[in-house]
């Protein structure tokens, strides 16, 4: 099995938390509440606590395989330990795949924000410079070192939480209980897309922890971290969801661009208003922020593993972090965010994090029956064995079929070219010479 030296451990509770809050909390949060309450209406809320418990069980795998494996990739060291190099191949590059189109993603959202609140900011010749000024700052912090981007991810996520926190805490005294009111639990499929919808908002724990080979004792850190994160980020996004959709009701649904900014509006006034926008701007740099600082470190497995060409894996002399994956992912970010938009880039982010979050809900059944442990720490335990894991296998296979044929078709051409990029670069054994 691969090991991570030359790697710094200078992750802990607080600092993974945090990336596991800002990885989450993005852009999603700040449209969401409008787009699934088009589709469930009224009964909205109960649709993110329904989703909040579906990935409670999703990242329960991932804590309880985190505290077996403590590899960079985190989810990818997951795959390998319980399938081998294969599976966890398809993981990383689905991985990639998730992180880097969703990253772009939210840079798209985040120029359009600043270009409510100042229109030249998106003009197309700024818009172009802020995206490299962004990412070019990002790139140079985290080579610096992972403590130094952690700190950062830190400040950038209390900041961002700040105007969420005070929407959700003030507007619960503005909520007309009658917008809040449903005829019937939502049907089946309407629940199933409502919930794919949800998975962007929630989505975050499988990149967070790809700095799994710089986290202090992990056995102890990673399941804590993602319970934590977890929980903090369900109880405020239901909040958030109950103030929009008794302030606003019906009028929720039509507010597809800003609804937040527009709650806030009829809680706090314009101030109010400004407040939001400023507020999911400094949410989604704090996404990209973490993006730069979690996502590299699963093309450098990859490279380390010369899985990829070997330079992906390459750790900078000085500061002792994999400087040419972060390098390389942040220009594919940067030409991504550029030449597409956030439409175009979301669905197969999804699509791809559903098929990371498959192949590791199996992991955490495999490494528990084979007892992979690492560090000399004793793991978590989940209670009632593999029947959690089994769960979220179900739940994520049922989210899967809510997707069109055109998505199911992109989901599997994905996995047909990382299959054949797997044996492409896959390392051969060496020629035994035959005894003349």
């Amino acid at each position: 099995m691969r090991s991570d030296e030359g790697l710094v451990r200078a992750v802990g509770v607080r600092g993974l938390t945090a990336a596991l809050i800002n990885y989450t909390v993005g852009s999603g949060i700040f449209v969401l509440p409008a787009l699934v309450a088009g589709v469930v209406g009224g009964a909205a809320p109960v649709v993110y606590i329904i989703c909040a418990i579906a990935i409670g069980c999703v990242v329960t795998c991932f804590a309880a395989a985190g505290s077996r494996v403590s590899l960079s990739g985190g989810t990818y060291g997951y795959a390998e330990a319980a399938f081998g190099p294969y599976a966890g191949f398809v993981v990383a590059t689905s991985l990639f795949v998730t992180c880097v189109l969703a990253g772009a993603a939210v840079m798209n959202a985040f120029i359009g924000t600043l270009g409510q609140i100042q229109p030249v900011l998106a003009t197309p010749l700024v818009r172009i410079l802020l995206v490299i000024a962004i990412y070019g700052s990002l790139t140079m912090i985290n080579i610096r070192g992972v403590k130094l981007g952690s700190a950062v991810v830190q400040i950038v996520t209390v900041a961002k939480l700040l105007p969420l926190v005070m929407l959700a805490v003030v507007g619960a005294f503005f909520i007309d209980t009658q917008n809040l009111q449903w005829s019937g639990f939502p049907a089946s499929g309407q629940l199933a897309r409502a919930s794919i919808m949800l998975i962007f908002a929630f989505m975050g724990t499988e990149a967070a922890i790809s700095a799994s080979g710089e986290v202090r004792d992990p056995s102890r850190t990673v399941p804590r971290s993602i319970f934590f994160s977890l929980l903090t980020v369900a109880i405020l996004y239901i909040s958030i969801q109950f103030v929009a959709q008794g302030v606003l009701g019906p009028q929720l649904a039509a507010n597809t661009k800003a609804p937040l900014a527009e709650t806030a509006r009829h809680v706090l006034g314009n101030g109010g208003q400004q407040l939001v926008l400023i507020g999911a701007a400094v949410s989604m740099l704090g996404y990209i922020a973490g993006d730069v600082l979690a996502a590299p470190r699963g093309l450098y497995a990859l490279g380390h593993d010369r899985l990829l060409p070997a330079i992906l894996g390459a750790v900078h002399p000085i500061h002792k972090t994999p400087h040419v994956s972060i390098v390389v992912y942040t220009i594919l970010s940067a030409v991504l965010a550029i030449t597409s938009s956030f439409e175009n880039l979301l669905v197969l982010s999804v699509l791809a994090a559903l098929v990371v979050y498959l192949i590791c809900c199996l992991s955490a059944i495999a490494l528990e029956r084979k007892d992979i442990r690492m560090e000399g720490a004793e793991p978590l335990r989940l209670p009632l064995g593999p029947v959690i894991p089994l769960v979220a296998t179900a739940i994520v296979i049922w989210l899967m079929t809510s997707s069109t044929q055109k998505e199911f078709i992109a989901m599997g051409a994905m996995l047909i070219v990382e299959t054949v990029l797997y044996f492409v670069f896959r390392p051969r054994p060496l020629a035994v010479p035959t005894p003349s």
